[in-house]
């Protein structure tokens, strides 16, 4: 046990910020108080950060003050007595790696008692896995914060938002302006839940997210049930390049696309994009995966689900809306725990296509009440041209059918066609519509003042 503390490094480090307090602004988010071993030598670094909060030099009156009754003389003494360092972010991170390790020696402990419990492995697997992704990253789930603690940290993220090149946006950039517009943003901890009928270009509308995202350096976990990684890069790449899809993956086109797509294909394999691509996945997995992901890659930032329907149930609920009920809270605590937007896709209910106006509502989110109660943010992906196409199709076979003449009524656009992202529930902001394009060639939405001329310009 003894290699995992150090007495001495730890007055090094005390030395070294009343030495200069600079040195305290170095490490500051490298290490905490709970992170020494010798419960005086905890409370020294309390009083430290105390005195650089409330912007007091960090030396012995000031320090004896904030120590009131918990000062200690000796303790003291054999701080000023230890020579300070010079390179204390290196020490911080030494002393933060022997902390973990004797953390990770108590959660050892607590195994076999865990094992005696009458709980399911997979619970306790989970509650371990919890434990162990809170030492790497240093969560403070379920800390209780003190009012000037919660200031600090509004402050702190007001001065970040000033900061921003676009600061009407909060969250990640979706991509399309008038969206932007109406949600700030997709915001950290939120879950956002995108519905639509089949065919509709759910999976595409998250497609087009996910490469905004990548484009602005940031990584992306898809988890996708649906289809297999090849046929998703496949999408991308056609949305990236302006190639319509068909001529990739039969490999018709000409030198100059053969260019572009081998200067996307390089620049995709650079970018941190992440696929899950098993039909079989259940919340668990999805947070095991993430929590490891997420530790080695913390430049993820947006994780998508297609879709929820398909996700696999980790309780004995025979009841399909309590099995969805419980994927979907598990989706947002998820969400909160990582401190970043989760989206999920979710089917719509056959019978609104009864309905004269086929504009989805919540009503019609399939399964449950609970997608709705849990869900930040409700976006439905709506074309009616699919329904005018259907109806046309509809009336010609009856005619052919009763041997009358074939007259159409609405011919298709087989380029692109109108489209609407309609935002249902939004939590902290308005719902309404945002009117995009469809543009079918190239499996992509775009904002409605980009269209065909514009194609370029969203490519570049």
């Amino acid at each position: 046990m003894h290699n995992l503390y150090d007495l001495d490094m730890e007055r090094s480090i005390l030395s070294s910020i009343i030495y200069s307090g600079d040195n305290l602004a170095e490490i500051f988010d490298t290490i905490s108080a709970g992170d020494f071993y010798l419960k005086g030598h905890a409370d020294v670094y309390l009083a430290m950060v105390e005195c650089m909060n409330a912007d007091l030099p960090i030396e012995t009156t000031f320090l004896k003050t904030k120590l009131g009754s918990k000062f200690d003389e000796e303790i003291f003494a054999n701080i000023i007595g230890t020579n300070s360092i010079l390179d204390i972010k290196k020490y911080a991170t030494e002393l933060r790696e022997k902390s973990i390790k004797r953390s990770l020696v108590q959660i050892a402990h607590q195994i076999p008692n865990k094992v005696s419990e009458d709980k399911p492995s997979r619970d306790m697997v989970d509650e371990l896995s919890q434990s162990f992704y809170s030492l790497v990253e240093g969560s403070a789930a379920g800390v209780i914060k003190e009012s000037k603690e919660i200031i600090v940290d509004v402050l702190a993220h007001l001065e970040k938002q000033k900061m921003l090149e676009n600061q009407d946006i909060v969250g990640i950039d979706t991509g399309f302006k008038e969206l932007n517009e109406k949600t700030k943003g997709f915001k950290n901890g939120d879950l956002i839940i995108i519905a639509a009928r089949p065919g509709m270009g759910k999976t595409t509308i998250c497609l087009n997210l996910m490469s905004n995202v990548l484009q602005r350096g940031n990584g992306v976990v898809f988890f996708s049930l649906e289809m297999p990684a090849e046929q998703i890069m496949l999408r991308m790449l056609s949305a990236k390049t302006s190639i319509p899809l068909q001529n990739i993956m039969t490999a018709k086109m000409d030198d100059e696309e053969w260019s572009r797509m081998s200067d996307a294909c390089e620049d995709m394999s650079n970018k941190k994009f992440f696929v899950y691509d098993s039909g079989y996945v259940n919340i668990h997995q999805i947070r095991t995966q993430m929590r490891k992901l997420k530790s080695s890659h913390p430049e993820i930032s947006l994780c998508v689900i297609d879709y929820i329907g398909l996700m696999m149930a980790t309780s004995n609920y025979s009841d399909r809306h309590l099995q969805i009920a419980e994927i979907s809270r598990g989706l947002k605590l998820l969400a909160r725990e990582l401190d970043m937007p989760i989206i999920a896709l979710s089917q719509l209910n056959r019978s609104l296509e009864a309905r004269a106006n086929k504009r989805p509502m919540l009503s019609d989110l399939r399964e449950s009440g609970a997608i709705e109660q849990d869900a930040d943010m409700i976006l439905f992906v709506y074309r009616d041209e699919v329904y005018l196409e259907q109806e046309e199709k509809e009336r010609e076979k009856r005619a052919k059918a009763e041997g009358k003449e074939y007259v159409p009524k609405f011919i298709p656009n087989k380029i692109e066609e109108d489209a609407e992202i309609i935002i249902g529930k939004n939590r902290n902001g308005p719902v309404g519509t945002v009117d995009v394009i469809f543009q079918k060639e190239f499996t992509r939405f775009v904002d409605k003042s980009f269209g065909a001329i514009h194609m370029a310009e969203f490519t570049g």
